[in-house]
């Protein structure tokens, strides 16, 4: 089995960001540009995540979507503000493949069921976004903001039996802090549940990456920082002026902290050299 690499572009208004912990969004260019990028560069699937959907009650990335599904011939999984069946399907015709759930399914359990009796389990993911609290780990919802006080174990298992095809797993704690993925709450859902795990959050290096596979035992991981910094490192000149929020970061022209940029190429190529599969472009 290929182990899937799958970039997360976090998606406020038009642009493209990048936050800590999910929060802090530093506004990094066009998603568009980043998504055709990664197309050709081998990336098994794309992730878009509307970061503010269910925190302002929409969801707007149908435009979005439209244009890269037209130009990207690879998986496309979409989340942020889908709370009914007709969501679901206003984003599947406008051209993605699957649906990430989080909000609404932690407050109504039985749209997970509702949608992959609708759509398939192969196209319904639900979303957990973790963090440890008193050694349990527990679920949020609202893009990490709010606490629900759901025990991520039990979630993750439940939603398994309402029918979810894939677990989207988020380290709230270690996102975008490139400090590694928490391997504990990665290794802890993998073996229990059937269906494919994605790792997300706290990636900054390619052994980070090696390591959430190998010793997290995750089917796939999803990975942000690592990518997008390294294509704004090799690109000198961006076209920000007209972007909206906060881009003091991107013209900065900073170091990334704790993150060591790489490409695709380079984490497929570090992975396979340690004896990992994946589909090299």
């Amino acid at each position: 089995m290929n182990h899937r690499i799958i970039p997360r572009l976090d998606i406020k208004g038009p642009n493209l960001v990048k936050g800590i912990h999910l929060e802090g969004l530093r506004v990094l260019g066009r998603p568009e540009f980043f998504a055709q990028y990664y197309f050709e560069h081998g990336a098994d699937e794309l992730m878009y995540q509307d970061v503010v959907a269910s925190l302002f009650g929409r969801n707007s990335l149908q435009e979005i979507i439209s244009r890269t599904a037209r130009a990207s011939f690879i998986p496309l999984a979409v989340g942020g503000g889908l709370r009914s069946i007709a969501d679901i399907s206003d984003v599947l015709r406008a051209g993605a493949d699957k649906v990430s759930l989080n909000t609404a399914a932690v407050r109504r359990p039985e749209l997970v069921r509702e949608a992959a009796l609708s759509f398939g389990s192969s196209t319904i993911m639900v979303s957990i976004e973790a963090s440890k609290e008193d050694g349990l780990y527990r679920a949020y919802v609202d893009n990490g903001r709010e606490p629900t006080g759901v025990e991520v174990l039990e979630w993750a298992q439940q939603a398994e039996d309402l029918g979810a095809g894939e677990i989207l797993l988020t380290s709230v704690d270690r996102e975008g802090t490139g400090t590694g993925f928490d391997l504990e709450l990665i290794s802890m859902v993998a073996q229990s549940v059937s269906v494919p795990v994605i790792a997300h959050g706290g990636a900054g290096s390619v052994q980070d990456c090696f390591e959430a596979l190998e010793m997290g035992l995750a089917d796939a991981i999803s990975v942000a920082s690592i990518l997008h910094y390294d294509l704004i490192r090799e690109r000198e000149v961006w076209e920000h002026d007209d972007a909206e929020g906060n881009v003091v970061f991107l013209k900065s022209g900073r170091s990334f902290s704790k993150i060591q940029p790489a490409g695709l190429d380079e984490i497929k190529t570090f992975l396979s050299e340690k004896g990992v599969s994946c589909r090299h472009a």
